[in-house]
């Protein structure tokens, strides 16, 4: 469970960091002041700015409740091969997600994408519920 939890948080540096470029990018263009930034209100900003801001927020929503579950998965020292291939998926799917979201942004595409991921943590979460005995 470890390696899949390093790769969501390399997943969501590798968004900060991209977010971080377009918002410089944005204000030393003057497509956005950078007061903006202090509410994230004030002004219209270009799309790619709202998207990478968007998906970094993504990025602290259903992956808590992957974080959660991969964590308890580990003080429990519960192993299974079940549990490892749907974390495998989620990294996967929250990858392609991540990737629509910051290119083509089509929504059916990303919609299932995000409902592949949750699917996987619900998964996690079942197994998690079945396997654990107190």
């Amino acid at each position: 469970m470890l390696y899949p939890m390093a790769a969501i948080v390399l997943l969501t540096l590798i968004i900060a960091l991209f977010t971080i470029s377009v918002r410089f990018a944005s204000v030393r263009q003057g497509d956005v002041k950078a007061r903006y930034f202090k509410l994230m209100q004030g002004q219209e900003v270009p799309e790619l700015v709202a998207k990478t801001s968007r998906s970094f927020n993504n990025q602290f929503e259903v992956p808590i409740l992957f974080y959660t579950v991969a964590t308890l998965y580990i003080a429990l020292d519960l192993e299974s091969t079940l549990a490892l291939t749907l974390a495998w998926g989620f990294v996967g799917l929250r990858v392609v997600h991540a990737f629509i979201h910051l290119t083509y942004n089509h929504v059916l595409h990303r919609l299932l994408a995000f409902v592949g991921a949750f699917a996987c943590v619900i998964g996690l979460w079942i197994n998690l519920l079945l396997q654990y005995q107190a």
